[in-house]
């Protein structure tokens, strides 16, 4: 039986081309969404889930950080890739004829400056790839969907315009999920260890439960905050830091943490992606450079 690998969105969504991109072994199966594929990793129909979670030109993708904690499933890998939208309508269609454009609010908020140039009306769908399936069923030259190449393949669509997002650097980065706890080894290159926490509620406790990340030369390169049960009470912390939690530094700093937090779960320990690692060598590189010029 082939292994399946479940994402949210229609056939030819760009988690869909991420899947096939990563895990061109695996199905790649669709799920209506967030919470859907989540379950169908943790209850065993799927055996890993590619999730978007944030994009580098429009932020955080809604709602996934507090599902994951409580889908009790682990992180077990990160895939980034470049990401290019593509305007697309019926045969018979033109840029002339369109007037509003349907999308995934992410893939609207990357394509900004386009829609605003083609004085387009923003229409949100629940998806970048159902969008364009809805587009194609409506068979209306004044409608126009933002999804991917395969999308408009998938759906018989024409491409009205490519590449349409704001930066051409546009990039989305995944974590692949697995209902099965696999912490990468220690000391084999660059790992990322991913956890959230709450904070205890006393005065300057964010302060002094990430003092310890700063005192260790840790790089700290995601840390959100969103509200937990509906209310502005309690306020739950989504962190990503490079370094492995068997290293020294970092397990000093969680020690740290764990005296000025409650709750704190690591969600998962993964190897970073080359994407990570060369940005990281370009960094390193630059500041080389910048000492010489120091001196």
């Amino acid at each position: 039986m082939t292994a399946k690998i479940a994402y949210q969105g229609e056939p030819g969504a760009n988690s869909h081309v991420a899947c096939a991109d990563a895990y061109p072994a695996m199905e790649a199966a669709p799920y209506a969404s967030f919470e859907d594929a989540l379950e169908a990793v943790a209850s065993g129909k799927a055996d890993l889930g590619m999730i978007p979670i944030e994009n580098s030109a429009n932020g955080r993708v809604a709602d996934v950080h507090h599902l994951m904690p409580s889908a009790k499933l682990h992180i077990v890998g990160e895939y980034f890739m470049p990401v290019h939208h593509q305007l697309m309508a019926v045969p018979g269609a033109t840029l002339k004829t369109i007037k509003t454009v349907q999308s995934h609010v992410q893939a609207l908020g990357q394509c900004r400056r386009t829609m605003r140039s083609l004085g387009l009306t923003p229409l949100i769908g629940a998806d970048t790839a159902g969008s364009a399936a809805e587009i194609a069923r409506a068979g209306d030259v004044t409608r126009a969907a933002i999804a991917s190449g395969l999308a408009a393949e998938v759906y018989g669509l024409e491409i009205l315009k490519r590449d349409v997002e704001d930066f051409p650097n546009n990039t989305t980065r995944f974590v692949v999920l697995s209902r099965d706890k696999a912490w990468a080894p220690a000391g084999r290159g660059l790992t990322v260890t991913t956890f959230v926490f709450k904070v205890r509620n006393i005065p300057a406790a964010l302060y002094k439960a990430l003092g310890g990340f700063a005192t260790n030369g840790l790089n700290m390169t995601k840390l959100e905050s969103y509200q937990l049960d509906g209310g502005f009470v309690a306020t739950q912390f989504y962190a990503d830091v490079e370094g492995h939690p068997k290293d020294p530094a970092l397990k000093r700093a969680l020690e740290e943490l764990k005296f000025f937090s409650v709750d704190l779960t690591i969600l998962g320990v993964y190897p970073a992606h080359d994407f990570r690692v060369a940005a990281r060598a370009v960094e390193a590189q630059a500041e080389a450079i910048k000492g010489k010029r120091g001196r």
